[in-house]
Parts: C-alpha cells; structure tokens; sequence
C-alpha cells in the first residue's frame, strides 16, 4: 500500500508515518514546508499537477488549522484551508480512483454533549468556527461517497498527543513543568474531562481503516480507553516522571469554563466494525511521551 498523508509535519502525521512505515507501508508525505512534497492544498496546480502525479493509492488527509483562537479570528482563513483544501484532496483522491481516503473531523462536532460517552450517533453541537468546518468537510466527504463512489471514511478523535507534539499543549506542558519541578497550574480545578490516547493509537486505527472494506463511508469516534479528568492526568505525569511538582488550583479562566466540559468518546464501532484495539495504555503511550521529552532536552 501507497499513502499520501497531508499535514504531515503536525504530531499526528509524524507518528503516523512512523508506524505505517513500521507495517510496511509506503508513506509519501507533503505539508507547507520540510518535505521534498512540499505546497499548499489550496493551489490547484500543486494538487491537480504535482500531486496527482504521485504514485500512491490511499490518501490520510489530517491538513488543517486547529487552533481554536486563530479560527476565531480568521474564520475566511479557517474555511479556506479547511473546507476548500479537503474539497481539493477529495477530488484528487477521486481522480486517483484511490482504494480509500481518511479525512481527520475532530471530537469537536459534538461540542459540549448532553451525554457520555459520545457515540457516532450523537448530535452534532459545533461552537466556533473550527467546529463548524470539520461539520462541513464530513458532509463533503459523505457526498462524494454517495454521488461518485469515492470510499472515503472519516475519524473525530479526542485528545491526542505524543511525540513531536506542540510545547503549548497540555500534555507535553505537564511533562516539561514536571520534569523541570514548576508547578502545574490546573484552571477550573482540572475538571475537565476527555479521553486521552496516544497518536500511536490513532495510527492504528487508521491502518484497520485503510485495510478494511467495512470503513466505507464510515465515521468512527475515537479515543483512549478510558475517562480522564485533566487533574489525573497531570498527576499521572507527575506520577510517572517521578516529579516534586506542586499541583496549582486555579479558578476558571472566564465563566463559559465554570461549569467543566466532560466529553469522552465510545469506541465500539471501531471495535465491531474493525475489531480495533488499542496498542498503547495511557500509561505507556506517556511513558513514550516522556522520554522522548527527556531526549530534547
């Protein structure tokens, strides 16, 4: 098998292309920058000319703005990459004829639910400009599975993290803080709760897709293998790295955070439907993080 993988220099794509290319698997990779593939998906030229001339026969589509405040502020920006570039890749994946094509949406879809954990049937809730655009790329997706057969499959993960992951996310935040001994500032308590996992495990998932027929014009929700509140996972951190760090708690940085979002994922449709399950704990999907940490440094 052949994949192209877009947004390959963000963490995802980095472990990504690391545990395909552990299976085997041929991976060709392009973002804005660092690869020998290298252009913006939003040029039709660099999509329709150079890319198509690529031999590869499944494409992993990750590409995407996903800061939250930078879509705020340039909702025109987020739409264009995110929606317009994802409409470009699903017409390359077409004229390609590729065997499948993963487009990333995000837990985000689902905004605040009413209930956990979110299953592929709860209602969509989406809040800003972000949410909104992962909304609108499944639709696509979906209609060019319905109207011109293209097996495309679409995956909402929860929070992932890793290796290469951004220094301002929480996790690699709580590994560096606690290896350094500076407390853990935790707003609202760390009440806050999700379903960390390991992008390993997200790798995986997207192999079984890839590999299995049942995906087609499937989304499937996924995360950790458990509910994880913010606090348990720095102190899991700190656990882990043998770390003196103080936990800090702080109030809510503004009132829409008083009350703590709680939003963890099912994964039982990927467990039925693929027979996925997970390589990494939690622990051990850490434990990888902090050392790699470590080696940084």
């Amino acid at each position: 098998m052949k994949v192209l993988i877009t947004g390959a220099s963000g963490m995802v794509g980095r472990n990504l292309m690391s545990y395909l290319g552990s299976k085997g698997v041929d991976v060709t990779p392009t973002d804005l920058s660092e690869w020998e593939t290298t252009g913006n998906l939003l040029d039709r030229d660099f999509v329709f000319t150079k890319l198509a001339s690529l031999d590869f026969d499944a494409v992993i589509h990750l590409a995407a703005i996903t800061e939250i405040k930078k879509t705020i502020e340039d909702p025109r920006l987020c739409f264009e990459v995110n929606c317009v570039g994802t409409l470009n890749v699903l017409e390359l994946a077409r004229r390609k004829k590729v065997r499948r094509i993963i487009c990333a949406s995000s837990a985000n879809v689902f905004g605040a639910p009413k209930s956990n954990p979110v299953d592929e049937e709860a209602p969509f809730d989406p809040r800003v400009p972000y949410d909104y655009s992962k909304v609108i790329c499944e639709n696509m997706a979906m209609s060019f599975f319905k109207t011109k057969g293209l097996p495309v499959a679409m995956t909402r993960s929860w929070l992932l993290f890793g290796e290469h992951d951004q220094p301002s996310r929480a996790t690699i935040r709580f590994i560096k803080s606690c290896i350094s001994g500076k407390p853990l500032t935790l707003f609202n308590g760390g009440r806050d709760t999700t379903s960390p996992s390991h992008a390993i495990n997200y790798a995986k998932l997207a192999l079984s897709i890839l590999d299995n027929d049942r995906a087609d014009g499937q989304a499937f929700n996924f995360g950790g293998e458990r509910p994880v509140s913010i606090r348990e996972l720095a102190e899991t951190v700190k656990r882990l790295t043998g770390s003196k760090s103080e936990l800090v708690l702080a109030p809510p940085r503004s009132e829409l955070e008083t009350e703590p979002q709680v939003s963890y994922s099912s994964i039982e449709k990927a467990k039925a439907l693929l027979g996925y399950r997970h390589e990494l704990t939690l622990e051990q999907g850490l434990q990888r993080t902090i050392e790699w940490v470590r080696k940084q440094d």
